[in-house]
């Protein structure tokens, strides 16, 4: 079914269940489907009514020269990332699929605003988003921002979407701003304590270094306070050299580190198991800021 035709339909159900009092449960892909219980109290997952985005599905418009591409809120993550590709383009902020238990969406990466590793480099979803289209709880399709980067007219609502799991409305449609891929990039670790690697990073933060993204993450055989530091350089090859240089540490073969780094965004590295080996008491705390 055409979007002309489907948008309508899609009016009606959500004027029809106001009407009565009845709740919608929005939905794409499932692929957050785990995280579902931290909205349990909307009682969204009891409504009377469903409805499914992954029918509003497709790439609208792209243009590789502009860095911008426009989907609708149904089309694959895996889709879009494939489309850019081609033209050595991504999204610098690494949306996770969590296609274990369902395919990712463009809408579900918007209402959910869950960023990967570079987040705290690149920024988050909400720093790429330029404009989108909205049904609200009245039925109407709303528009905000557009396609292009300068964009100052009205208020920022599109950005304001992010996170909102669906509270404000349906998305239809999204317009996001991408990035050329660094043409270098490398993987560096360090053994250190929790405290060294807090020191250590915000000394080198605040060097000109072509820092991306890093984790450190416990090593229980190594002992009480011990363990890993990964930091992710990324910029001009001869920056990145500068940087290895300057920092040491174990550079990762490119294949260890993609694993590393995919394993972090998709949270399926052990570290994040509900429990440590060996410690029943352990547990792990998911925080998640637009």
């Amino acid at each position: 079914m055409q979007a002309d035709d489907l948008i309508p339909l899609w009016q009606d159900l959500v004027r029809d269940a106001a009407a009565r009092g009845e709740r919608i449960r929005i939905h794409g892909g499932n692929s957050k489907a785990p995280w579902w219980a931290a909205v349990q109290h909307s009682r969204a997952d009891t409504a009377e009514h469903t409805l499914d985005t992954t029918l509003l599905s497709g790439i609208t418009h792209y243009e590789p020269t502009e860095l911008v591409i426009t989907a609708r809120a149904g089309a694959p993550l895996t889709d879009i990332e494939a489309a850019l590709a081609e033209h050595h383009q991504f999204l610098p902020f690494e949306p996770p699929h969590f296609a274990r238990s369902g395919q990712a969406t463009l809408g579900g990466m918007v209402a959910s605003a869950m960023s990967g590793p570079a987040r705290i480099s690149a920024g988050g979803v909400r720093d790429y988003v330029l404009g989108a289209s909205l049904l609200n709880g009245k039925g109407e399709v709303l528009r905000f921002g557009g396609e292009v980067m300068k964009n100052v007219a009205g208020f920022d609502v599109s950005r304001l979407l992010c996170g909102t799991l669906g509270s404000l409305g349906v998305i239809l449609d999204v317009s996001l701003k991408v990035l050329p891929r660094a043409p270098a990039e490398a993987t560096l670790r360090f053994s250190m304590t929790q405290d060294g690697a807090i020191i250590r990073s915000n000394t080198w933060a605040a060097q000109p270094l072509p820092l991306n993204a890093g984790a450190w993450l416990p090593d229980r055989s190594a002992g009480t306070g011990k363990g890993v530091l990964t930091l992710r350089l990324r910029g001009a090859q001869a920056a990145v050299l500068a940087a290895c240089a300057k920092l040491g540490g174990e550079r990762l073969p490119e294949a260890d580190a993609e694993a590393f780094w995919t394993g972090l965004r998709e949270q399926t590295l052990p570290w994040f198991a509900s429990t440590w080996p060996g410690d029943s008491q352990a547990a792990l705390w998911r925080l998640s800021l637009p």
